[in-house]
């Protein structure tokens, strides 16, 4: 008799993959498009287990979800193709609505045991190479239908504030020119 877990992931290899549970790793690695020796799941293992229990797990999360993708963002500039240029610049735009979420939420989060391991998955769904890819289904389902109701109201904010700010930028430049000048005089 199978267990939950066992089940499910027979069904899911099943409909996902069109495979029986016997060919799911073969399979998964056919369909992420890579192979994982030895040393990668061992690495991939450690590099798990220092992301639940290391310290310094933030550092290394964070690194996870930036060099790579800052990386492969350098290389898409580079190209002359256009659709790598989208796939890094919804990457980008997921992580910094992400990055914002998180300076808000962090400081109740950290305290779960599996807040960085979970982080990092969450980072490597977003920049995975699959029809799945996390940016793409939270650009697409969260922050463009937001985008697309809000932006107008966003655009006037800015440009008010932008207006202000550039008026208070100004009135002190022009302070401190008539104090400069005062000073000269005296």
């Amino acid at each position: 008799m199978l267990t939950l877990v066992e089940e499910f992931v027979h069904r899911a290899g099943e409909t996902l993959l069109g495979c029986d549970n016997q060919c799911l790793p073969v399979a998964f690695e056919r369909q992420m498009a890579f192979t994982m020796s030895f040393p990668s799941a061992c690495s991939a293992a450690l590099l798990g287990l220092y992301l639940v229990f290391g310290y310094g797990a933030s550092l290394l999360c964070n690194l996870i979800g930036f060099a790579y993708p800052a990386y492969v963002s350098i290389k898409a500039i580079e190209s002359s193709s256009k659709e790598d240029d989208t796939t890094w610049l919804t990457y980008w735009v997921v992580y910094g609505v992400f990055n914002v979420a998180e300076v808000f939420s962090d400081i109740f989060l950290y305290w779960f045991p599996f807040y960085y391991a979970g982080k990092c998955f969450f980072l490597l769904w977003c920049m995975a190479p699959v029809p799945w890819n996390g940016s793409q289904v939270l650009y697409q389902n969260i922050i463009r239908p937001w985008f697309l109701r809000h932006h107008r109201t966003v655009d006037s904010v800015l440009g008010n504030l932008s207006a202000k700010a550039l008026d208070a930028a100004s009135s002190v430049t022009r302070e401190a020119a008539l104090t400069l000048e005062e000073e000269k005089r005296q």
